[in-house]
């Protein structure tokens, strides 16, 4: 499930933060500030900043169309954000979404768990999992060998690892903050040049 560098799109995306009148450190006077949304995408975990409908009110945690073809809510996406570029809101927020989405697509992480391929010969990308070591890593791969993982309950069953989303979770907030050199589930930050 390593990610690769071909263009990305994402479908849908949750709201982190929503801005009726912009962002406070805009220089622009009041009357001319535009609303704008911070969102995480449902796929790739791509942070974006979107430009909602003319008198569309969104709230954080709800899920809006991103996608091509008629958004109900969103007008259009204006940039990929880094997480430094989130507001403070937002990153609170970004925990709770992120546990979210890794709850929703358990058929897309439990896959994750039962193929994970080593990154080279040395390092395995289940090892960049937060707690878990070499001697973890190998009684994963042979509980997946046996038998592949049916639902994140078999595998904390089957591994004796609790929290498996919350590992999950804390893998991909550690690559939205970026400087990472392997990403496993989100697609690598937008670079500043």
């Amino acid at each position: 499930m390593l990610v690769k560098s071909r263009r990305k799109f994402e479908e849908y995306a949750y709201i982190l933060d929503f801005l009726p009148r912009g962002y406070l450190r805009e220089t622009r006077p009041q009357f001319m500030r535009k609303p704008i949304a911070q969102a995480i995408g449902e796929d790739f975990f791509m942070l974006l900043e979107l430009v909602p409908k003319p008198y569309a009110s969104l709230s954080p945690g709800e899920k809006v169309f991103i996608g091509k073809g008629f958004r109900e809510k969103i007008d259009r996406i204006v940039r990929r954000l880094n997480y430094e570029d989130l507001t403070a809101f937002a990153k609170d927020e970004l925990p709770k979404i992120v546990e979210k989405i890794v709850k929703e697509h358990e058929n897309r992480f439990v896959d994750f768990l039962n193929n994970a391929p080593p990154l080279t010969t040395k390092m395995h990308s289940l090892e960049l999992l937060p707690r878990i070591g070499k001697k973890t890593m190998w009684l994963i791969i042979k509980e997946r060998e046996k038998e592949p993982f049916k639902s994140y309950e078999d595998f904390e069953k089957r591994t004796g690892i609790s929290n498996i989303i919350g590992i999950l979770t804390e893998r991909i907030l550690t690559e939205l903050k970026g400087n990472e050199r392997y990403y496993l589930f989100t697609v690598p930050p937008v670079s500043k040049e």
